[in-house]
């Protein structure tokens, strides 16, 4: 027998045979057996000859299917693993694997256009403004609301990216800053909201969207410091449990004044960096057109549950503040 005989015999199959009833390649195989993901039923000790049974054949195409989804192995060894014993696992395995493709598909659309404008010597936040008159008006608790009061303030389209303008009220808000490179980010903006949700719990509840303040840039070279703060409505409380519980978390209590801000609302798959730039360029040439001075730092206002939102779901608005 050879090892690429396609006679079975004993009820194994050898791999030239199993190969072309799988619909796989021999070397495909061979990487499967290496990476654990498809061992041979039986290997030939004098001639290393693999064979395979019958009953192998789904289990070798699920693993191609599943690498048609340009899966890495250690994400199909996980399905594969759970298909044995427990189908419904397996399934969500997939589904969880595929929600992170498509949010990771819609940002390099969204890159992709950011690069294509650039290329093409367009800038790619902006290809003109087509103002129309409105303005926002927010409840005071951090974020924008999206209500539309038309008092003629202003708001205008910038390329893809809509302007608008809201007033906010003062608050105050659990803060915690951090000097790092925007490759770090994604992970603490997340880890620091998180910390500031529990402290706020502990004063009278959140009292608004968080939001994310940079006081310098924060890119692969530069380190910011950005500024993570979440409106708390008891201001007493806030102060009581910085003092208590916000140094040994390196958290701690400020006012943020009251604020006119221009910003532009975002989708998940935009607030990947550098595509999130083009928003930013967005909102600072609406500023420029309209002769508007940028007095504070610029911000981000994650208004959505960041977890549940999909790739196309708007969960931020890009901001700075602005005066006359």
């Amino acid at each position: 027998m050879t090892e690429d005989d396609p006679v079975a015999t004993d009820d194994l199959l050898t791999i030239g045979a199993f190969a072309a009833r799988a619909r796989l390649s021999a070397k495909a195989l061979r990487l499967y057996d290496r990476l654990g993901l498809l061992a041979p039923a039986y290997v030939d000790e004098l001639t290393g000859y693999r064979y395979y049974r019958s009953d192998q054949v789904e289990r070798a195409r699920l693993v191609a299917l599943l690498r048609q989804l340009d899966m890495p192995l250690a994400r199909v060894a996980e399905i594969v693993e759970a298909v044995g014993t427990d189908g419904v696992l397996a399934a969500e395995r997939l589904d969880a694997y595929w929600a992170g493709a498509e949010e990771r598909f819609a940002s390099q659309r969204a890159l992709v256009g950011y690069l294509r404008g650039r290329l093409t010597g367009r800038d790619p936040a902006m290809d003109g403004t087509n103002a129309t008159d409105a303005t926002n008006s927010s409840n005071g608790t951090g974020g924008t609301d999206g209500t539309n009061a038309a008092d003629g303030a202003g708001a205008g389209a910038c390329g893809t990216f809509v302007v608008e303008t809201v007033d906010t009220a003062a608050q105050v808000v659990l803060t915690q800053a951090r000097h790092l490179l925007v490759d770090e980010l994604p992970a603490w903006i997340g880890a620091s909201l998180g910390r500031l949700e529990e402290g706020a719990a502990a004063c009278g509840g959140t009292a608004g969207a968080p939001f994310v303040v940079y006081h310098s840039e924060v890119s692969l070279e530069s380190d910011g410091p950005a500024e993570s703060c979440v409106p708390v409505a008891d201001p007493e409380a806030a102060r009581r449990w910085a003092a208590e519980q916000g140094r040994a978390r390196g958290a701690g209590v400020r006012v943020e004044p009251a604020r006119r801000l221009a910003y532009t609302r975002i989708t998940k798959a935009q607030v990947a960096y550098p595509q999130i730039a083009a928003a930013f360029e967005a909102v600072e040439r609406w500023i420029a057109a309209r002769g508007l001075e940028v007095v504070g730092p610029c911000r981000e206002v994650y208004f959505a549950d960041w977890d549940a939102a999909g790739p196309e779901d708007p969960v931020c608005d890009v901001a700075f503040p602005v005066a006359s």
